[in-house]
């Protein structure tokens, strides 16, 4: 995993949106993470966004399911 580029799929006003859509990927076997996941619940909405990231080599069947969301 150290050599794998993350890339930001989307951003999020709303931790609970991020989950939903980290929450899909998963189910899809797709791996992600949440960066800013705590700042963005302490900043005013638009801040400090919650992102969405994923592997490079994932980034376009990630980003093609949440496009169908």
């Amino acid at each position: 995993m150290q050599d794998d580029t993350l890339v930001v799929l989307a951003e999020y006003n709303t931790i609970t949106e991020a989950e939903i859509s980290k929450s899909m990927l998963d189910s899809a076997g797709i791996w992600s993470t949440i960066r800013n996941e705590y700042m963005s619940a302490i900043y005013p909405i638009g801040t400090m966004p919650a992102q969405v990231v994923v592997r490079e080599e994932d980034y376009e069947k990630a980003r093609a399911m949440l496009r169908h969301r």
